[in-house]
């Protein structure tokens, strides 16, 4: 490859360590898909004969049926993906195959590659996000009136419903989903035809290339073209966003799934056992999900610390980002696949989220809104209630079994009807504020969502 300007061969060990194809050989389906276009567009503009062009096209595409088959087999003391093909073309066509490259650079050759293939797998991540948010919603639909506390701190704070907790985080998800599209948007320009760094002194025609690959437009300039991987960045931030809602979630699984919460039962085949202990059933997956979030993220720092001092244009550098949004990628979608059949599988214990959400004073805000109601102003009522509660903990009651005359030493603004109002029922169903937890609000939140995901069908 380099013969003329260099009088031996690369070291061995050398070509070993500059190798890239053990992992940017997964994009040969791209590359050809690049080539394909590139020589379509020679031959149309004349910069090499119309027949060179249609043979090498039809040698691309023998070279992409063999690999599909496994008729061809990835050589792995090839430099990269881009030079396997172009050698395998060569051994196929002669002299023919050395034209492909005519007016190109591997520069905006493999720019063009990763922008094809982590458009591809945008696709496929969105659509693995909007099935999860589906199966979200599912389970929200048949647990709008299921009782749970909600938590501050981890302490029980106000009562909620189960479907108002999973609907926080469908809203997580449409975000996520938003973040993936204004992504897919803003990398969909093509830097092929930006050449090494310069462009080309041929009269190629970059807007057929373009149109040809499905972009929106070609890249403006030749130089960000080629020496830029803010779409790497910028996918990756999404997604490790992404992977925190997951974790986020997955932590709260935990919780829910041992014996000190039991909220939900994983079903078995989404749990793991012991090796020595019979009784266990444990989480594993929700907790790889959070230590695959680590991952994640550790791989957006990769691709920024890898950019942050690089001059322009390209620099062998850029070669690290890769592996990294590739493991970034492939991690996401092996989470997302995981966790959404554990949700649509999982047994929740609808009883043991009641009784929880009848512990732990957590309708004491409600006790005070109810003397605020009757005039009371705010702080004064908080004062009470919080006596209350003190008083409670002190005999073992809860505010539900405190009898009337104790409220009555407090204010005689309490009266027999403090009791419905405090009732964990009513305090859920009276929270019909936008977006509370209420049935009907929550039930408005669904259809709402629902909407969104018709436009975006």
């Amino acid at each position: 490859m380099w013969a003329g300007r260099f009088s031996k061969q690369v070291d061995a060990g050398v070509n070993a360590f500059n190798s890239s194809i053990a992992f940017d050989g997964r994009m040969y389906r791209h590359d050809i898909q690049g080539s394909i276009a590139h020589a379509t567009m020679l031959g149309d503009c004349g910069i090499i004969t119309k027949e060179d062009s249609l043979e090498i096209i039809e040698g691309l595409k023998g070279i992409l049926a063999d690999i599909d088959s496994g008729a061809l087999e990835l050589d792995p003391n090839a430099e990269d993906i881009h030079m396997f093909v172009e050698a395998e073309l060569t051994k196929r066509l002669g002299d023919v195959g050395k034209r492909l490259h005519t007016s190109r650079s591997r520069n905006d050759q493999v720019a063009v590659d990763l922008r094809l293939y982590l458009r591809d797998e945008i696709s496929e991540i969105y659509s693995l996000v909007k099935e999860l948010i589906e199966t979200l919603i599912k389970l929200a639909k048949e647990h709008t009136e299921t009782i749970m506390p909600g938590y501050t701190h981890l302490q029980r704070a106000q009562p909620i419903t189960l479907a108002h907790h999973l609907m926080a985080y469908v809203w997580m998800l449409l975000r996520d989903l938003g973040r993936l599209q204004d992504t897919a948007e803003r990398m969909n320009y093509c830097p092929l035809g930006c050449g090494a760094l310069a462009g080309t002194t041929y009269k190629t025609n970059r807007q057929q290339t373009s149109e040809f690959l499905g972009f929106t437009a070609p890249m403006e300039n030749s130089l960000d073209g080629v020496s830029d991987r803010d779409y790497c960045v910028e996918l990756n931030c999404a997604l490790s966003l992404l992977m925190t809602h997951l974790s986020r979630f997955s932590e709260e699984i935990i919780l829910w799934c041992s014996w000190e919460f039991k909220f939900i039962e994983l079903d078995d085949a989404f749990a793991t056992g012991s090796s020595i202990m019979p009784q266990k059933k444990n989480p594993d997956i929700t907790e790889l999900i959070r230590g695959k979030t680590g991952r994640v993220n550790g791989n957006l720092v990769t691709l920024l610390t890898m950019m942050k001092g690089l001059p322009l244009a390209y620099n062998k550098d850029m070669q690290e980002d890769k592996e990294a949004i590739f493991d970034t990628v492939d991690n996401v979608k092996l989470c997302v696949k995981t966790f959404t059949p554990m949700i649509a599988t999982m047994r929740v214990l609808k009883d043991n989220m009641r009784n929880a959400a009848a512990r732990g004073f957590i309708n004491a805000t409600d006790c005070a809104d109810y003397l605020v109601k009757k005039g009371m102003p705010f702080r004064d009522a908080y004062k009470i209630t919080g006596t209350l509660v003190a008083e409670c903990i002190e005999k073992n009651l809860t505010l539900e079994t405190l009898p009337l005359e104790e409220y009555a030493k407090m204010t005689s603004l309490f009266t027999e009807d403090v009791y419905e109002a405090i009732s964990l029922d009513t305090c859920v169903r009276e929270r019909k504020s936008y977006g509370g937890p209420s049935p009907d609000e929550v039930k408005v939140q669904i259809s709402n969502v629902e909407k969104e995901l018709e436009k975006l069908s």
